[in-house]
């Protein structure tokens, strides 16, 4: 057991994995620039070689079919995109060849293959550089999408991810590269379709993905210093959904609130919600409610950003509207971000 942060563990998932398997090749934009992804891919093409580690063209399509390709082949290949956003050229690739080449063709046909697209927000990323579009991907048959909140489940998830015969989109929020916690030795994997119970409570279920576990964790410790014990629950999965997870804990406390960092239309937390009204109506003691992103494109702008994302504050303000609380302990968050837009003073950007 190491306490890391979540970049070294992704760099020790990809180690392990191209040490324990000669079929993972691991390319893509930037993966042996000076920086290496965020450190993520730091001295990888000095232990493997440039023939299983190396940078790509700038021809997004080509490369994922290039990928896919290599996985039906029988090798297991990481693909890397410093922003989701510039991977969306490749949907094509991915939702008419991956995606069905085995309901096509038959279970023998296997598509391994791994798709790292680094996504959320800070430092003016704007439009096009920070979407959140996991409910996309879970849109489309036979992908697997995973998004870790932890140093623990970006390892764990990632050799998962790897190892899984079917392609896995491997969504990494660029806050929780820097968020240290204790991570097993070694090749100890978190099975993808499992949500995780990371606080217990009877009040209420807050169930998050991504970043937004860290902001529901603020959030959960300012409620208890008012008595209020809230369930937190972290996806870690977005398909398969863990609807098992959901519901136990929505049978325990009646009230379900979904935190997405994605547009809040079509959304995952839209989906988690309907299939509790449809299938479970008779748990719930009040309206289930989401928080997600607005349904318009991110502002660049500093100041219009203030407002956009959802935060521990708006968390409280849901959860006690729910619970119909007269007095909201947001004294209890922690002390304000220097600015908005950067998790901490450790974040330096431009990433």
């Amino acid at each position: 057991m190491a306490r890391i942060h979540a970049a070294q563990a992704i760099h020790d998932a990809l180690h392990l994995a191209m040490a324990a398997d000669p079929g993972v090749v691991c390319y893509g934009l930037g993966i042996d620039d000076p920086k290496r992804i965020f450190g993520t891919t730091a001295g990888l093409q000095e232990a493997f070689g440039a023939e299983r580690v190396f940078d790509m063209p700038t021809a997004e399509n080509a490369m994922t079919g290039i990928g896919i390709g290599a996985a039906l082949g029988g090798m297991r290949p990481v693909m890397c995109h410093q922003r989701l956003d510039f991977f969306l050229l490749a949907m094509d690739q991915l939702v008419n060849n991956a995606a069905k080449w085995r309901y096509t063709f038959g279970e023998g046909h296997k598509v391994p293959l791994t798709l790292r697209l680094i996504l959320g927000r800070g430092w003016g990323q704007g439009p096009t550089h920070s979407q959140n579009l996991q409910a996309w991907f879970a849109h489309v048959p036979g992908l697997k999408v995973v998004m870790p909140a932890s140093a623990a489940d970006a390892k764990g998830l990632l050799l998962s991810a790897i190892f899984d015969d079917d392609p896995v989109v491997f969504l990494e929020h660029r806050w929780i590269h820097a968020a240290i916690g204790e991570v097993p030795d070694g090749d100890v994997r978190v099975p993808i379709g499992k949500a995780a119970t990371v606080r217990e409570g009877d009040a209420l279920t807050i169930v998050a993905m991504s970043y937004l576990v860290a902001e529901a964790h603020h959030a959960c410790r300012a409620l208890e210093q008012a008595g209020v014990y809230c369930e937190l629950i972290d996806l870690r999965t977005i398909k398969p959904l863990d609807m098992a997870t959901i519901r136990a804990s929505v049978a325990r406390t009646g009230r379900l609130l979904v935190l997405d960092s994605g547009f809040a239309t079509g959304s995952v937390a839209g989906e988690i919600i309907a299939r509790i009204a449809m299938d479970d109506w008779s748990l719930l003691r009040a309206a289930p409610q989401r928080l997600a992103a607005p349904d318009c494109p991110e502002p660049t702008s500093y100041g219009l950003t203030r407002q956009f994302y959802t935060e521990a504050g708006d968390i409280v303000r849901a959860a006690g509207k729910m619970l119909g609380l007269s007095q909201l302990p947001l004294e209890a968050l922690p002390p304000a971000r220097t600015h908005h837009d950067v998790p901490g003073d450790w974040f330096t950007g431009p990433f």
